[in-house]
């Protein structure tokens, strides 16, 4: 016979605003997990009425369908621009793009440096796993150099690509940002890391004149990557964590 489990006994549960939606993201990809990360914020800072995301070009271009709080679909890599325009008119909304490598670091550049340099009052979530995800598993601005991917087989050039973009360290310096973390969900530990991070970035947004926070995660891509999620896994801490060091950048408080 099962046990019944009653309330008081309930340790977990999904949050309420994650839909039952089954996700389209591969075995051992990193962005169920974040999303479930930002339901469960805004949950616990009973925002769900006063949140508006604004959703990217790439993987991560459904979100709006599994977070059951308000969505704005921004053209590819203008998503800070978006909320730009949406915190200013709101300015009482919970406003966060939600954002990968190629959207954010790659057609997005300028977006995001000016917004962040603005010190617009919004969170901005960027996923990074050195790869586009979504088109095929071309190099994108963060791949590692050495790298394989569908458009560099031989693995990244520096001098036919450049070096690798550390869009983070670069929003780093800027006046404008007040919240700079680099963070991960490739354990319990980092999950529990990164959720306080998204909370602290959220609740930023909430303070007038604050500034801009910007929440990187390190991001395994085992399709992509042409690798088992567990394998993606290690290789993600033996090459990403080297290059993309977790940890925070800038705190003010």
């Amino acid at each position: 016979m099962n046990e019944i489990i009653k309330p008081e006994n309930l340790v977990y549960q999904k949050p309420s605003i994650m839909n039952d939606t089954p996700m389209h993201y591969c075995p051992g990809c990193s962005h169920g997990t974040v999303h479930k990360l930002i339901a469960e914020v805004i949950e616990e800072m009973n925002m769900t009425e006063r949140t508006i995301g604004v959703g990217p070009v790439g993987c991560g271009v459904f979100i709006y369908n599994y977070l059951d709080v308000d969505f704005h679909e921004a053209s590819h890599g203008r998503a800070p621009a978006v909320a730009t325009g949406i915190k200013r008119l709101l300015p009482e909304k919970l406003v966060f793009t939600y954002q990968g490598d190629g959207d954010l670091a790659a057609i997005g550049t300028a977006e995001t440096i000016h917004a962040c340099n603005r010190g617009e009052n919004i969170a901005i979530i960027f996923i990074n796993n050195g790869i586009y995800g979504m088109t095929g598993g071309q190099m994108s601005p963060t791949t590692l150099e050495g790298m394989k991917t569908s458009t560099s087989p031989n693995g990244r050039d520096v001098a036919l690509n450049g070096y690798p973009l550390n869009i983070t360290k670069l929003v780093n310096d800027l006046e404008g940002t007040c919240y700079v973390t680099r963070q991960s969900v490739h354990t319990a530990a980092a999950v529990r890391k990164a959720k306080k991070a998204i909370r602290k970035a959220f609740e930023n947004s909430m303070i007038p004149g604050k500034g801009t926070s910007f929440v990187e995660i390190v991001s395994t891509c085992a399709s992509g990557w042409k690798m088992t999620p567990v394998k993606a896994n290690k290789w993600m801490e033996e090459n990403m964590f080297p290059a993309y060091p977790l940890g925070d950048l800038k705190n003010v408080e």
